[in-house]
């Protein structure tokens, strides 16, 4: 997701987005872990997309 994405979501949406990305992210790590992944940038890339949407919502709450 880009940076413009992340903004435009609402508190609900990202807090949703977080919890779904976590998900994968843990799900594709044991999958890494059994069987190499083809793609193992793809670890990093959800890593980096879950501390964004975090970031985000940090940043909304320490507005309100």
């Amino acid at each position: 997701m880009k940076q413009q994405e992340i903004v435009q979501l609402s508190v609900g949406d990202l807090q949703e987005r977080i919890s779904d990305f976590k998900e994968q992210l843990v799900k594709m790590e044991l999958t890494h872990a059994v069987s190499p992944l083809e793609n193992p940038l793809q670890i990093r890339h959800l890593r980096k997309t879950v501390a964004r949407l975090s970031t985000e919502l940090t940043k909304r709450e320490k507005q309100a």
